[in-house]
């Protein structure tokens, strides 16, 4: 995988929409609930709108969403929690969670990893591997775009080249909403901000060892409770 650390965030696909809406509403709730209901002074709120209007989640459902974090509709307390551990051949693996039922998710994840060839760790045994850091993904829409140009202009870090003639740019988490605006006023398409993990020190993996983390992935993220998946590659 080497430099795809940020293409380890499992995105499923058309046919699990309902998890994909069960995720992004839960996101709404949360973000609503620590930073109020306006999108323009809320950017995580305004990361999850986004999201749903991509996945075409209905309007009612996110104004539900919405409602459970005000009180007007039916309450649910969620919890954010971020679980460690290894997966096959030592990778290194950092779960972000939304729940209502942390006993739940936590038999639920540590079932998950050893059936998948790892086993769930002790809080701290592998957070220190990794910088916590903004993470924005963008586009250029203008033909000739110097990524690291756009960069410096946005104030990130450090920029690196995706797939599909996408770059991601990384900043401080502070300075990630920052970011996503400035490469906006170059011309840049922004498709995804927020705050992430970058490993310190990826390491490669043969397309076999690949294809073993990669089965367990998938089984972590159809976890309605996950929300990310980071890894040390």
């Amino acid at each position: 995988m080497g430099r795809g650390w940020a293409n380890a965030i499992r995105e499923v696909n058309a046919a699990k929409k309902g998890k994909v809406f069960t995720k992004i509403a839960r996101e709404i709730t949360v973000a609503v609930k620590l930073g109020g209901s306006d999108p323009e002074s809320n950017p995580r709120l305004r990361m999850a709108l986004k999201d749903g209007r991509e996945n075409s989640m209905p309007k009612d459902t996110i104004d539900r969403a919405v409602k459970r974090a005000t009180g007007e509709g039916s309450e649910a307390a969620y919890e954010e929690n971020i679980y460690e551990g290894y997966g096959p051949h030592g990778v290194a693996m950092l779960v972000e969670t939304l729940t209502d039922n942390k006993n739940r998710t936590v038999q639920d994840l540590r079932a998950i990893f050893v059936r998948g060839g790892g086993n769930l760790g002790e809080p701290g045994s592998v957070l220190w591997m990794f910088d916590k850091v903004g993470s924005v993904i963008a586009k250029s829409e203008k033909p000739g775009s110097d990524a690291e140009e756009a960069a410096i202009n946005a104030g990130a870090d450090e920029v690196n080249p995706l797939d599909e003639g996408q770059f991601q740019f990384i900043s401080s988490p502070a300075d990630v909403d920052a970011v996503q605006h400035a490469l906006t006023e170059q011309g840049w398409k922004v498709l995804k901000y927020e705050i992430s993990y970058k490993s310190k020190t990826p390491s490669e993996l043969t397309p076999e060892q690949e294809s073993d983390l990669r089965t367990l992935m998938d089984k972590i993220d159809d976890h309605d409770d996950v929300k990310k998946i980071h890894l040390s590659v």
